[in-house]
């Protein structure tokens, strides 16, 4: 449904890049020689989202949406098996509402927040997905994420978020780093400006080691490259983490207007932020988390193994598989939003009676009693250090270990240290610090609810890492790998999506396979040489 994707979008405002003659323009990405990519400049998901909002806005002021904001789920309710509503938490004044329907739509986006450190904006997190999984849904490939390539990199420890720049830069500007480790910490420290660097003494290695794509190899190949760069000790930016994506021969081919039309509004956006010009010097980018493959596990009619609750966009597992090679901007969420569930959900509401509204059910009584017990467990930890400090040890182990690329012995420490980070984080009077009270606005208690899912979320990731022996998109196992170091298959064994299904809270997760059949397009080695 890919091309009904853009002419809803067209439809609805979206000012898609257009040739000459008025048709919509194409152009290159990472992972293709050919240019089969509708864009809108270099800002093409934030007009798709912005199109997407003012279309529901449109229906919320014509009374087909209520709408309301600053409240957050909290937990699911299941009534005789079936998905019949949730619990959600008043930001503002801290009251516990129930909401009852005849189903449940998950439409919560993804994970990469585990990461402390990450492209998504900080409020996202897991919490609406892990708690209908404690209520038996199963949670689907959570080990699958999506490193971004081109992310402004870190400047300071007590960053907060990662700022994505567009893979279109990866169109016109070309990879290095200094050939001499002395130069590139001489870089890092400030001492020598990059355009000091003559030509013979750059390494424009993606060119070097995939010369039939070069820049434009897929997004988990390059992150993996500048990884590796930057671990030999090449790398040009705060701690050792970044890589120089260079326009100077765009800007000689194209003149700097031809630059500027381009990509003049991220090249702004850049200097905002660094305060170097891309004009002047290479930008410096290094990998960043961005999307998450894996989510709740539905079936075609994007239905989760619990009747009743439907999950779409990232916040199911369904689209992507190990891969999300690039130049899909939102396409799960507006695929699945508009074009799939609408036509779907009607069988199983055809299915039930209809009009359940009974908040003051037994089961709903006894989910908020959970919630509210939750709350308050949290609060009586009464401990010494903030949530963000949880959050960002948890980060700094899971993007090491369970990141671009894994190992079993790493996955296994990764494991071991989120455990007694977990206990550390509960431990009375020792772990979290929560001020405040839970009446009102309280952010401190929204975050570490957030952080402590993502700690019991964070350990069910690391179990998927661990048993999925092989490389295969976007995670990487050391252990299998092929002689050019690039990533080995191995499909007669892990042909199948994994399905974990919650236990308890000190249990380990069960998985169930879904297992995968390959009719006309069966798996195949890649190769980007």
């Amino acid at each position: 449904v890919s091309a009904n994707i853009i002419d809803q979008a067209v439809a609805q405002g979206v000012p898609f890049a257009r040739e000459y003659g008025g048709l919509l323009a194409n152009r290159s990405f990472g992972g293709a020689l050919v240019s089969r990519t509708f864009y809108a400049k270099g800002q093409t998901g934030q007009q798709l989202l912005l199109g997407a909002y003012q279309a529901h806005a449109r229906m919320v002021e014509a009374g087909k949406i209520t709408m309301f904001p600053r409240t957050e789920m909290l937990d699911m309710v299941i009534v005789d098996g079936h998905a019949k509503g949730i619990i959600v938490r008043d930001l503002l004044t801290g009251e516990i509402q129930s909401h009852a329907a005849d189903s449940v739509v998950l439409a919560t986006g993804g994970y990469s927040n585990v990461y402390f450190l990450s492209t998504n904006a900080m409020g996202c997190n897991v919490t609406s997905t892990w708690r209908a999984a404690k209520r038996g849904a199963f949670f689907a490939n959570p080990c699958y994420t999506q490193i971004h390539p081109t992310c402004i990199p870190q400047s300071g420890e007590y960053q907060s978020k990662l700022t994505l720049m567009s893979e279109s830069l990866r169109n016109d500007g070309r990879v290095w780093v200094p050939k001499s480790k002395e130069k590139a910490q001489q870089i890092k420290n400030g001492e020598i400006c990059p355009t000091s660097i003559p030509e013979n003494e750059r390494d424009y290695y993606l060119e070097r080691r995939y010369p039939t794509f070069g820049n434009l190899v897929p997004r988990d190949v390059a992150s993996r490259a500048a990884k590796k760069v930057c671990d030999e000790g090449y790398g040009v930016a705060f701690g050792g983490r970044g890589v120089f994506l260079d326009f100077g021969d765009a800007i000689k081919r194209l003149g700097r207007d031809g630059v500027e039309a381009r990509y003049g509004n991220l090249f702004e956006m850049y200097e905002r932020i660094t305060g170097e010009s891309p004009y002047e010097v290479p930008m410096r980018i290094y990998p960043a988390p961005h999307y998450t493959m894996g989510g709740l596990w539905v079936d075609y009619n994007l239905m989760s193994n619990v009747p009743g609750l439907f999950v779409i966009g990232e916040a199911n597992f369904s689209d992507h598989g190990s891969n999300r090679l690039g130049a899909s901007a939102l396409m799960q969420g507006l695929a699945d939003g508009y074009f799939v569930l609408p036509y779907t959900i009607g069988h199983y509401l055809a299915q039930v009676p209809g009009g359940f509204s009974d908040t003051e059910h037994e089961s709903f009584s006894s989910v908020r009693k959970d919630v509210e017990d939750r709350i308050q467990k949290l609060l009586n930890v009464k401990g010494k250090k903030s949530c963000d400090y949880f959050h960002r040890e948890m980060g700094k182990i899971m993007l090491d270990k369970v990141g671009m690329s894994r190992s079993k012995e790493g996955l296994q420490e990764a494991m071991d240290k989120v455990k007694a980070i977990k206990a550390e984080f509960w431990k009375q009077g020792e772990g979290v610090s929560i001020p405040g009270s839970p009446d009102g606005v309280n952010s401190s208690l929204e975050r570490a609810a957030r952080v402590a899912d993502f700690l019991e979320f964070a350990l069910v990731m690391i179990q998927d890492a661990l048993d999925r022996e092989e490389s295969c998109g976007g995670h990487f196992r050391e252990e299998y790998k092929t002689d050019e170091g690039e990533a080995r298959r191995v499909d007669d064994i892990y042909s199948y999506v994994a399905a974990w299904e919650y236990q308890g809270e000190d249990e380990l997760a069960v998985l169930h396979k879904e297992p995968l059949q390959f009719q006309y397009v069966p798996p195949s080695q890649r190769s980007y040489k």
